[in-house]
């Protein structure tokens, strides 16, 4: 029986800075070319939702980034971590077939910049990162621009697989780049979604001994079944100094810093080690003052991580694959309630990852 293309298309959109998603019928395209169209499963909510919907960064100092100077055009419907299945392709099918079970790699980018050349999307001098510049999966169908962004899901549960191209993309890129070994200390800053992610990864791929610290003793709690060695309650003044002595007064190897405030930064520098490396990830933001002569000193690295590109994103659903990472799914929302879904995110309600269901 011939698969008849859906009329239309549900979507939660935003249409500007801090106003309410609203939810759209739209004519739905059929894919052309290498196009192809997914229905959605789930997306998963995520903080780079959060700011495209605020409208942009914090860059300390009282400087703040709108998103539309970045090349951001509302309305745009959000979602970046989209899980689904094939429903349609254009005439250039790469191989894929209805039905399969996918996960989108949503990280485009130009095709042509020296980082896409060496197929790192995500790093593009001019992204077209799906469910930013291009609409996403808050959705009951998304289309795909082209059908290289899809990998196959076999054997992954669909809501679990949303994290996995994005947050734990992210995580996982982080973790490579800390570039831990054994017997090393590494410091996790955050254990929300990111760094709950991060903790399982540093446990399958390095030998460090983990230390988690967050505000909240629930998401520590989680962050120790999931493998952490130690976990510390952050937030007072001498927490650089608790960390200090759980490392036996060594300090950090590596810190990865998963909220990456002006506290958090300080807090990293301030407890790495002499050859330390600081990966700094979230976008939360603020701004620091750094000793420049204790750099060379100390000889540290501070480096920044973003997403991860497709071949990391494949390994990732291994990963998942084979049990080794299990994302924690703890919310579920329909399409309908998106706008509770990122207030929840905002507020802090939300342990592991939060999914949208159409």
């Amino acid at each position: 029986m011939k698969i008849q293309r859906p009329t239309t298309v549900k979507s939660a959109r935003i249409t500007g800075p801090n106003q309410p998603l609203e939810l759209e019928d739209a004519d739905n395209p059929s894919p052309q070319g290498p196009q192809v169209l997914v229905k959605v499963a789930a997306t998963g909510v995520c903080h780079s939702d959060l700011h495209l919907w605020e409208g942009g960064y914090d860059l300390g100092d009282g400087t703040f980034m709108k998103v539309t100077d970045r090349g951001v055009k509302y309305p745009v419907t959000p979602g970046h971590e989209v899980s689904g299945e094939v429903y349609l392709t254009g005439e250039e099918s790469g191989g894929y077939s209805a039905g399969e079970k996918v996960l989108v790699y949503p990280w485009a980018g130009c095709g042509s910049c020296p980082a896409c050349r060496a197929g790192n999307e995500n790093l593009c001098d001019a992204p077209r990162s799906l469910g930013v510049f291009q609409n996403g999966g808050y959705s009951d169908y998304m289309m795909v621009p082209h059908h290289k962004y899809l990998a196959r899901l076999d054997g992954v549960d669909p809501e679990a697989a949303t994290s996995l191209a994005c947050s734990a993309l992210t995580a996982y890129t982080a973790i490579k780049k800390a570039n831990a070994n054994s017997p090393e200390n590494m410091v996790i800053i955050g254990a929300g979604g990111l760094g709950l992610m991060g903790v399982q990864i540093a446990g399958a791929i390095t030998d460090a001994t983990i230390l988690c610290v967050d505000l909240d003793e629930k998401k520590l709690e989680m962050a120790r079944k999931l493998g952490a060695h130690h976990t510390l309650v952050s937030g007072s003044e001498d927490t650089a100094d608790r960390i200090m002595a759980t490392t036996g007064g060594l300090g950090a190897d590596s810190v990865v810093d998963f909220v990456n405030v002006t506290a958090t930064a300080k807090v990293g520098i301030d407890i790495l080690r002499k050859r330390g490396n600081l990966v700094l990830v979230g976008l939360f933001g603020g701004s620091l003052n750094i000793s420049l002569v204790t750099i060379p000193l100390k000889s540290i690295t501070i480096q920044g991580a973003y997403t991860g590109n497709y071949d990391d994103m494949v390994e990732l659903i291994d990963l998942a694959r084979r049990g080794v990472i299990k994302p924690v799914i703890s919310k579920r929302y329909p399409l309908e309630e998106a706008n509770t879904a990122l207030e929840d995110l905002r507020h802090h309600k939300i342990m592991g990852r939060a999914v949208i269901k159409p």
